[in-house]
């Protein structure tokens, strides 16, 4: 799955995250918001939504200036929005994961990442709910072909992960011979936990030929 870019998929990605975490924000009590992430320490659900909605809104707008992304940008992006309601927000972020895939595939590649943090984003929001699942759900295999595409392009440390619900090894990283090939056996969530540097809460997995801190993407 990650031997050909397809530029369609984050996309895809998006949009199935967008069915599944709108009508879950749009059904929570107001002080729900104000709940803190685990995930983003000093953020709040709100915070996180912020942060994803204008980051969306960036790619869509082609606005990407010195910095962008940065924590003092993100610090700035969220603060343009604190006197929006929470309905405005998730108004921005509904809109964002929309149309973002268009411009995603007009990069050609460059902003693919953008969309799976948005959807490890969401999984930190369902994990402060105390949602079940929070980093599955229908998005699930669209992430994984997206980090195990990204994780090649990017020519990160090769791994074989063997998964509790796959028929064949999910193969991430660099293939290039130089190295041989990590280890991981354990269920995709927890997959996704370590490659985005999340708290693993108690997760049963192993992990061989590889430190856990390296294989996190987004530093």
């Amino acid at each position: 799955m990650a031997e050909v870019h397809d530029p369609e998929l984050p996309g895809r990605l998006l949009v199935t995250e967008r069915d599944a975490l709108i009508p879950l924000l749009r059904g929570r009590p107001e002080e729900d918001f104000a709940i803190p992430t685990a995930a983003c320490p000093g953020w709040s659900v709100r915070d996180v939504l912020a942060h994803c909605s204008s980051a969306l809104m960036r790619v869509v707008e082609g606005r990407f200036e010195e910095g962008v992304f940065s924590p003092a940008s993100n610090d700035r992006d969220i603060a343009e929005r604190a006197g929006w309601s929470n309905q405005q927000v998730v108004d921005e972020l509904e809109r964002g994961m929309t149309e973002a895939g268009a411009a995603i595939v007009k990069a050609g590649g460059r902003l693919d990442m953008v969309a799976l943090g948005e959807w490890v984003h969401a999984g930190d929001v369902r994990e402060a709910f105390g949602e079940p699942g929070a980093y599955a759900g229908p998005g699930l295999p669209h992430a994984l072909a997206l980090l195990a595409w990204l994780t090649r392009a990017k020519g990160h440390v090769p791994l074989h992960a063997d998964l509790d619900d796959a028929d064949e090894p999910l193969r991430l990283g660099e293939a290039s011979g130089e190295r041989t090939p990590a280890r991981y056996i354990g269920d995709a969530p927890t997959l996704v936990r370590l490659y985005a540097g999340r708290p693993l809460s108690g997760a049963s997995y192993e992990l061989a030929g590889v430190e856990a801190a390296e294989l996190n993407i987004f530093g």
